[in-house]
């Protein structure tokens, strides 16, 4: 990857956008607006059930686009949520996506069955990780059809893990497949949500697929750069102080 090129590419693109305080912000796009772009993330293995549904009242609260929860609460909060707007979105294979094609298979279509209107499903990194990408397309594949017409499905894109060539490889595999977005994931990276990566996507697939993008996304500023990079959705916890610090700009 020419990293020389990827800058300046994000230069041309963000920098007409910042403002006079150095804040990126995207033209027409107030701070409170970007609350329906949000997708409340409550995957930490020490979730439970009582603060799941505290974090769904603040899903609710603030009207954000999703909830993303394991496949174990999509009922619970599928019933929480409903007729509030806020969609429930299912983590499948979460995190490293290694399990059998029919594993994923089975707990993605569980997941429909029970509520589910989005699935983030993980690419299988083993698979890529051995060359073998005709299996992890295959995973892949199979779960973007079964989901046609039933969910939105974003395939996660765990970038820190991967070669420059296993980085393009995925994301043309996760475009081939028909996925409605490709999901920037920060789990393994340590280094945040990142506007360059964002670019980096859109260079490799183009407008054709959305992008959604997590990683310590702690600031109404921060929310700004990433939409103004391209991001369509921002996967995070911190979604009550971000969304506070928008309405007060009201």
């Amino acid at each position: 990857m020419d990293i020389e090129k990827l800058v300046d590419e994000v230069t041309r693109e963000v920098g007409p956008l910042l403002t006079g305080s150095g804040k990126h912000e995207k033209p027409g796009v107030k701070p409170w607006e970007i609350l329906s772009r949000f997708e409340h993330s409550l995957l930490n293995p020490d979730a439970g059930l009582e603060k799941v549904m505290a974090e769904c009242a603040v899903a609710r609260r603030y009207s954000v686009a999703a909830i993303c929860v394991a496949p174990y609460y999509v009922p619970m909060a599928k019933e929480a949520l409903r007729g509030r707007g806020v969609k429930v979105c299912a983590a499948i294979g979460f995190p490293h996506g290694c399990m059998s094609a029919l594993a994923k298979l089975v707990e993605a279509v569980d997941c429909m069955k029970n509520g589910a209107d989005e699935l983030d499903v993980a690419v299988n990194i083993l698979a890529v990780k051995s060359g073998r990408m005709a299996d992890a397309r295959n995973d892949l594949e199979q779960i973007t059809a079964a989901a046609r017409g039933r969910a939105v499905v974003k395939a996660v894109f765990e970038h820190s893990v991967y070669s420059d060539e296993e980085k393009k490889s995925v994301l043309e595999m996760a475009g081939a497949c028909g996925v409605d977005y490709v999901k920037i994931q920060n789990f393994l990276s340590g280094k945040g949500a990142d506007a360059e990566d964002i670019m980096y996507v859109k260079r490799i697939l183009g407008g054709d697929v959305k992008i959604k993008i997590d990683g310590g996304v702690k600031t109404v500023a921060k929310a700004l750069e990433l939409f103004a990079a391209g991001a369509d959705r921002i996967g995070l916890t911190a979604t009550a102080a971000i969304s506070e610090e928008a309405e007060a700009k009201r």
